[in-house]
């Protein structure tokens, strides 16, 4: 007893019990609310406080008229949401790709100030940049009105970074060694680019897509202020303007929808990252693909 209360002393970092308590504290904290939110989706009463019965269909598609199926203003804002979030996915990451391959490989005068303008959309506060995006469409660029095409862009503007982030990562572990012998084998950029490049950042590529996915589904404030009404609402603007009233568990069902949309994707980033990187697990190592580069045809 007294030899493991020394240890303690010596490493009281040892065994860091009260981290792990205080690290399952906050996860309880922060997930039980979610929890009960989505415990109300299936309530077979009306209320959203009073737990009235359970009825796993009735507010997703089994009311004719108050589920999320056969009401409109939910179907509506469910498709706008999947909408912004595919066309977010599909113009942010070719951009952002590109913009981590020129970040990285940049080096003389300016690489650093362009660094830092990248970086500035994740630390400037949500609120500022849905603010100054509205005040741009509204005074610079006035062709472009609120409306489905803002939220785009301003999205768009937002999540960028994560995706530079993401894939300049994944640049820095790799290194230039394997572009530098493609080339001694003869290839150009652009196919050390494509047949060798590219396979090592795919991981990172599916990952940050999966990511700009799930940021979108879920953002707020920027697609509120680039709103245009009713009919550009998404799925937390809706549940923001229920929740000033009298909602049905209805809405708490179109939130639920909204998880699983998000835990779907975080899920299916991460099990396509553990597949694509099995090589380097297996081979120990972890600078990208393990294939022979002397097995490619640059010609």
């Amino acid at each position: 007893m007294l030899y493991k209360l020394r240890a303690l002393v010596a490493n009281p970092w040892g065994r860091p019990r009260a981290l792990v308590a205080v690290t399952w504290l906050y996860m309880f904290w922060s997930i039980v609310p979610v929890i009960i939110a989505i415990q109300f989706s299936f309530n077979d009463g009306r209320s959203i406080s009073v737990w009235q019965g359970f009825n796993p269909t009735r507010w997703y598609w089994g009311d004719p008229v108050h589920s999320v199926w056969h009401d409109p203003a939910l179907q509506s804002a469910l498709f706008q949401s999947l909408k912004l979030a595919a066309l977010d996915v599909l113009i942010a990451t070719p951009i952002g790709v590109l913009l981590a391959l020129g970040l990285a490989r940049w080096r003389g005068y300016g690489s650093r100030p362009a660094n830092f303008l990248m970086l500035f959309p994740l630390v400037t506060p949500e609120i500022v940049m849905g603010v100054s995006l509205y005040l741009v469409f509204q005074y610079v660029f006035v062709v472009i009105e609120p409306s489905t095409t803002a939220q785009v862009l301003g999205q768009v503007t937002f999540s960028i970074s994560y995706v530079v982030i993401v894939v300049r990562g994944r640049l820095l572990s790799i290194g230039r060694q394997y572009e530098e012998a493609a080339a001694d084998l003869g290839a150009s950029y652009l196919e050390s680019l494509r047949l060798v490049l590219f396979p090592l950042l795919l991981p990172a590529i599916l990952a940050s897509m999966m990511i700009v996915f799930a940021i979108s589904i879920d953002n707020f404030v920027i697609t509120q202020w680039l709103s245009c009404g009713a009919g550009c609402d998404t799925i937390p603007v809706k549940v923001y303007n229920a929740s000033r009233s009298a909602p049905l568990p209805s809405i708490n069902a179109l939130a639920a929808i909204m998880v699983y949309l998000t835990l779907v994707a975080v899920v299916g980033a991460y099990l396509l990252y553990r597949f694509l990187t099995r090589g380097e697990r297996a081979a120990g190592s972890g600078h990208g693909d393990t294939r022979s580069l002397g097995s490619i045809d640059f010609h």
